[in-house]
C-alpha cells in the first residue's frame, strides 16, 4: 500500500515541480528545455535496444562518461541513452552523444510517466548511476523484465537512516534491482542493510578517470607565470565561501596573522554554474579585485581572487594550483569528489564533513594526499603552509599519485558486468 500513496503523493507536487522548474530556468535556461520530458512525454524518436544510462548531475554522468569510454572499446557501435535530472548532467553528457545515440530528461517518479518513458525508449538494460534508487522506475522495470543495475553505488551512513525511516518503500526498492555494484566494502554493507542484493565491490569509477592533458599543461603554464603561492578552494558551496572571504577579509591587515590575501593567489570554483555571478559579487562585496575565467585570453588577469566560472576545465584548475581546500566539507554538506584533485596531483586540504566521501577521503589522509582539519580558517592557514613548503608539497604529489593509482580498475569490471546484461 505505501508505493500507491506515494505515488499520488508525486502526482500531487507536480504543479509545484513545474513552478520550481521555471523558478531554476531563470538562473540555468537548461531546465526549461523540454519541460514535458519530465512527465513522460517525448516528441523526438526514438529506436529500441539501446543501453540506458541514468546519470542525474555532472558528477554522475562524468563517471558514467568513463563507463561508457570502455564500453565503446568493447562494443563499438553500441547505441545509448543518457538521462538526467539536472541542467549541468545534461550539458555534460551532450558531449558524450555519438551518431545514434540520444538524451532525455528522466521523468519524475510516477507509474504512468514511467510507463510512457520505457514504452518509448524501449531500452535493452539500464544503468543507474551511484545513487539513483526511485520506487515506481525500478517496480515497472521488473514488471516488464527490464534489467535495471546499479552501478558505482554508495549509500552514506546517513542515507541509510533515512531508507530505514521509509523502509516500506525503499526496501522493496532496492530489493528489486537486478544487481547492485558498490564502490566500497563499507557502501556494500550499507546497501545490502537497505536491502540490496549486492554483486560486487568493484571500487569507484573515478578512478579510472584520465585529467585532460591540454588542460594540465595549460594550468601549469599558468602556474609558471603567477608570482605567488596559488590555493585553490575547489566547488565551494554555498554558505561556505561567505565564510571564506570574511576570513580572507579579517587577515588581510599587514599585522594579522592569517591566510592574507596578499600571501597568495585564490583561485574559487563555484560547485555550481548558476552561482558564478553570487559568488563574484560576494568577493566584490568584501573589497577584494576580481578576475574571472570567462574574461581571460591568453592569461589570468590580476587580481585578489580568481573566480573559476566555467563547466569542464576542473583540471585546468586543479593543475594551476599548489593545493586546493575541498568544498562542502567545511559545512555539513558531505564534501566533494577529491579523486580528480589527487589524479591532477593537487594535494588537499578538507574539512571535518566528507561523510558522502567518507572512504576515499579517509584513503587520502592516509596516503598523505589529503589532511584533514576542523574548521576554515584553519584550512586556510594549513593550505597556505603547504603550498609554500615545497619538500612537503612535492611528498603531497607523489602520494597523490599513489593514491590513485592503487585504486584503478572499476571501469573494466563495470564494463564486463553491464555488457553481461546485454544480448550479443
Amino acid at each position: 500500500m505505501i508505493r500507491p500513496l506515494y505515488s499520488l503523493m508525486v502526482m500531487g507536487a507536480q504543479p509545484f515541480l513545474r513552478r520550481k522548474l521555471r523558478r531554476r530556468g531563470a538562473a540555468e535556461p537548461g531546465y526549461l528545455h523540454a519541460i514535458e520530458e519530465r512527465f513522460g512525454r517525448y516528441r523526438s524518436a526514438a529506436e529500441p535496444g539501446a543501453l540506458w544510462i541514468h546519470a542525474v548531475s555532472m558528477g554522475e554522468t562524468r563517471a558514467a562518461a568513463i563507463l561508457l569510454e570502455r564500453l565503446r572499446q568493447r562494443r563499438p557501435g553500441l547505441r545509448v541513452l543518457l538521462t538526467h535530472g539536472t541542467a549541468t548532467g545534461w550539458s555534460e553528457g551532450e558531449r558524450l552523444l555519438r551518431e545514434g545515440d540520444q538524451q532525455a530528461w528522466l521523468p519524475w517518479d510516477t507509474p504512468q510517466a514511467v510507463r510512457r518513458f520505457l514504452a518509448h525508449f524501449q531500452p535493452s538494460a539500464g544503468v543507474l548511476m551511484e545513487t539513483e534508487v526511485w520506487p515506481n522506475l525500478i517496480a515497472q522495470c521488473r514488471a516488464i523484465g527490464l534489467p535495471l543495475v546499479l552501478a558505482n553505488a554508495r549509500l552514506s551512513a546517513k542515507s541509510l537512516a533515512q531508507a530505514r525511516r521509509l523502509s516500506r518503500l525503499s526496501r522493496p526498492a532496492y530489493a528489486s534491482l537486478t544487481a547492485v555494484w558498490a564502490q566500497t566494502e563499507a557502501d556494500a554493507r550499507r546497501l545490502a542493510q537497505a536491502g540490496a542484493t549486492v554483486e560486487g565491490v568493484f571500487g569507484n569509477l573515478k578512478f579510472d578517470a584520465a585529467p585532460d592533458p591540454a588542460q594540465l599543461a595549460q594550468g601549469r603554464a599558468w602556474r609558471a607565470a603567477s608570482d605567488r603561492p596559488v590555493v585553490m578552494f575547489a566547488s565551494s558551496r554555498e554558505g561556505e565561501e561567505a565564510q571564506f572571504f570574511a576570513l580572507l577579509r579579517s587577515h588581510s591587515a599587514p599585522a594579522s596573522p592569517g591566510p592574507a590575501a596578499q600571501a597568495a593567489r585564490w583561485l574559487v570554483v563555484p560547485r555550481h554554474p548558476q552561482r558564478f555571478d553570487e559568488v563574484a559579487a560576494l568577493a566584490l562585496f568584501h573589497g577584494f579585485t576580481v578576475s574571472r575565467r570567462s574574461e581571460w585570453t591568453d592569461r589570468p588577469l590580476p587580481a585578489d581572487v580568481w573566480i573559476g566560472d566555467s563547466l569542464g576545465e576542473m583540471a585546468l584548475y586543479y593543475a594551476m594550483a599548489d593545493v586546493a581546500l575541498l568544498g562542502g566539507s567545511f559545512e555539513p554538506l558531505g564534501g566533494q569528489n577529491l579523486i580528480e584533485a589527487a589524479a591532477c596531483g593537487c594535494p588537499v586540504v578538507m574539512g571535518p564533513h566528507t561523510f558522502n566521501f567518507s572512504e576515499a577521503a579517509q584513503w587520502a589522509q592516509d596516503a598523505g594526499a589529503a589532511l584533514r582539519v576542523e574548521s576554515m580558517e584553519e584550512g586556510m592557514r594549513t593550505a597556505l603552509v603547504l603550498a609554500t613548503d615545497t619538500e612537503r608539497r612535492q611528498a603531497a604529489v607523489a602520494a597523490a599519485g599513489a593514491f590513485t593509482g592503487a585504486h584503478r580498475g572499476a571501469a573494466d569490471k563495470t564494463a564486463e558486468a553491464v555488457l553481461a546484461l546485454l544480448a550479443p
